[in-house]
């Protein structure tokens, strides 16, 4: 597996979708946006439109780990991301904690994984968003664990971390 980690705009998605062509031909995108408003809606399109017809797409906004499970057949599976899987846990109220150790146990290695880096800067006044950044660390880290590589990325440039 291979988390790709990094700040906003840094190029995670970019250098997910070249390390997963590199590994086989069959290859399924688990997308966790949802289109919330037009700038998302846009944002989804454009993604679409880069990845182009490379991958069998599953948009997942909630069960990942069921959707990882249905995807044994493929070479590669890419999941973007776990920011926004994450939010969309907390949005709908599910068990965050319970999520996250699903998802663990749903991971096959053929993974590439993309997540922020969002604890890095000033710890967030409020309660809710506190709980966020910490819930997301928590994952971050426990994907690490499990990745045999994890990329940092930062302005563009990948670095390697393991």
């Amino acid at each position: 597996m291979i988390l790709v980690t990094g700040g906003e705009k840094s190029g995670k998605s970019t250098y997910a979708l070249s390390a997963a062509l590199e590994r086989g031909s069959r290859r399924a995108f688990i997308a966790t946006a949802e289109a919330f408003d037009e700038e998302m809606t846009a944002r989804i399109q454009r993604h679409k439109a880069e990845r182009g017809a490379s991958f069998e797409t599953i948009e997942e906004p909630v069960e990942v780990p069921a959707a990882l499970r249905r995807c044994a057949k493929y070479d590669v599976v890419l999941v973007d991301c776990m920011t926004t899987w994450v939010g969309n846990l907390m949005h709908y109220q599910r068990d965050v904690e319970a999520m996250q150790e699903e998802l663990l146990r749903s991971l096959s290695g053929g993974e590439v994984i993309v997540t922020n880096e969002v604890g890095m800067g000033v710890i967030p006044l409020g309660e809710s968003t506190r709980l966020y950044v910490e819930q997301l660390g928590r994952l971050n880290a426990a994907l690490a664990r499990h990745a045999a590589h994890v990329v940092f990325m930062v302005s563009g440039i990948p670095v390697v971390v393991k």
